[in-house]
């Protein structure tokens, strides 16, 4: 009998029996990885192309490389991870050209994908475990004003039997925003905002002490006093650019921060938004993010790459496609599509409330990605979605 085997079902030990401590080297001639490198001078290029070949890989280079008709190439390797280790071993010895940057992009890219569990400190000394599966987060919209009308809280009362009902129905976060980000939003002032989430938060803390509170705000005062009052988790969207002082309150208070990607502000976000290469622009923009907070002592980080924040439906369907590639970055990842436009304009659905099967299909290619936070406004559909990923994936447990 002959079968085709997926790398992932392969139980070595159990169907080859192998011995254990031979397994490593195994994976590491099974475990095929593509990486992009961009902008690389033709000379490095080149070189790495040989070097790979000589090693049983290969590059992927620009036709004009080879004979210098350009300066600059993107790259793309193609090997497994034993190939790669001989190749990186290689280029530490070769300091010229732009082969030292390739070499320190190999290094940081193999250290951030190994990367798959995060014990994060949150309020009151507690532990927020990510990475092990994908997490609900809750959306409590104290607004009056959200684009899914059907998820309008009014009152701290309705917000409580809400976050009841979330809580029983498989939500392990609740993301409470008193501001409405939708497309064409206009801001709202300092002291609304305080006045609609701050009582919301208290009561919840008051209420359920140890569910993870998170707050949607990308104003530092609102953040501050949601971190006084129980608040867990701070989620900007604008990934602490619209407030400059935002980077010091999450700095001193030691909690994570989810940093968004927007292009524009909610206002204009969706005016006519382009991108040449939306994925090359989404991690240039995190690498700088990231780096700015670590600079001020931030590592507890999540990533949000937001999807319909200043996006065609095209670049959604491309960052969820190649969500995987945000694994560089080497932080959890959080998706937020829940009944979003994207969704109504695959399905030919202008109103929200008949995008819940949309959001599932969405919901369940980020579980089967493992990505570690989905954020919607239906609980329990979509806690069930992410369960039956689970027994999929781990289907030998049964």
């Amino acid at each position: 009998m002959v079968r085709i085997r997926m790398f992932e079902d392969i139980d070595l030990e159990k169907e080859i029996h192998v011995d254990p401590n031979s397994i490593p080297i195994f994976k590491s001639k099974m475990e095929h990885y593509y990486i992009l490198i961009e902008e690389i001078d033709v000379t490095s290029a080149n070189i790495i192309k040989q070097e790979m070949l000589s090693r049983g890989g290969d590059v992927a280079i620009h036709k004009y490389a080879i004979n210098h008709k350009i300066d600059k190439t993107n790259i793309l390797l193609i090997g497994t991870k034993k190939q790669y280790d001989l190749l990186i071993k290689k280029l530490s010895t070769m300091n010229y050209w732009d082969i030292p940057k390739v070499k320190e992009s190999l290094d940081k890219v193999f250290k951030n994908i190994k990367k798959r569990k995060w014990e994060y400190t949150i309020n009151n000394n507690r532990n927020l475990s990510l990475g092990e599966n994908s997490k609900i987060m809750g959306i409590l919209n104290i607004t009056p004003d959200s684009f899914h009308a059907p998820s309008r809280i009014k009152s701290v009362e309705q917000a409580i039997e809400q976050a009841k009902k979330m809580i029983k129905e498989g939500a392990e976060i609740l993301d409470i925003g008193a501001e409405s980000t939708r497309p064409g939003s206009e801001s709202v002032e300092l002291k609304e905002e305080i006045e609609r989430v701050i009582p919301v938060i208290k009561e919840l803390r008051s209420e359920f002490s140890d569910i993870v509170l998170s707050v949607d705000t990308y104003k530092s005062e609102v953040a501050k006093l949601a971190i006084e009052n129980g608040a867990d988790i701070i989620n900007d969207i604008s990934g602490m650019r619209f407030d400059k002082n935002m980077v010091n309150v999450v700095a001193e208070a030691k909690l994570p921060i989810v940093i968004m990607h927007i292009k524009g502000t909610p206002k204009n976000m969706q005016k006519n938004p382009y991108y040449e290469n939306c994925i090359s622009e989404l991690m240039e923009y995190f690498e700088e993010r990231i780096e700015y907070a670590n600079k001020h002592g931030i590592d507890q980080i999540i990533i949000d790459p937001g999807f319909g924040f200043g996006k065609r439906v095209q670049d959604n369907l491309n960052l969820s496609f190649n969500i995987s590639e945000f694994r560089a970055l080497g932080y959890p990842i959080l998706m937020g599509h829940s009944r979003k436009s994207t969704i109504g304009n695959i399905l030919n659905l202008p109103d929200t409330k008949d995008r819940l099967e949309g959001t599932l299909a969405l919901t369940s290619y980020y579980a089967l990605k493992n990505i570690e936070i989905i954020r919607v406004h239906d609980v329990q559909e979509n806690y069930r979605v992410v369960k039956t990923i689970e027994a999929l994936r781990g289907y030998k447990k049964y």
